[in-house]
């Protein structure tokens, strides 16, 4: 499977690239925290490591360490606006369950 990202989630990423010359795509991973096991870590990629894989959509590339990758492979990343906020979410068909207030999941 890949790493898909949505239109809006493409063209906020493609934004913030355009302005810094130094990152070449998307950071995804996990890391354990929260009541239900792991949370989502989004970062801009300066670097691709040895070990981590690339995945490209609409443009973007997309970073990820092979740990993390077995948890989200098959995400949709999106990008949503909602009044004042904005922010990206995750649509990971691997989930089991989530805590109530949407900041962690277990696979």
């Amino acid at each position: 499977m890949a790493i898909s990202l949505t239109d809006a989630a493409a063209e906020r990423v493609r934004s913030y690239l355009e302005k810094r010359s130094s990152n070449l795509g998307l950071r995804l991973g996990v890391t354990k925290t929260g009541c239900s096991g792991y949370s989502y870590v989004i970062n801009y990629a300066q670097e691709v490591g040895a070990d981590d894989v690339v995945f490209e959509d609409k443009g973007i590339k997309v970073v990820i360490d092979p740990e993390a990758l077995a948890l989200i492979d098959g995400t949709e990343v999106d990008f949503v606006k909602n009044g004042l906020n904005e922010a990206f979410s995750f649509r990971n068909p691997n989930i089991k369950g989530e805590c109530g207030c949407g900041e962690s999941f277990n696979v």
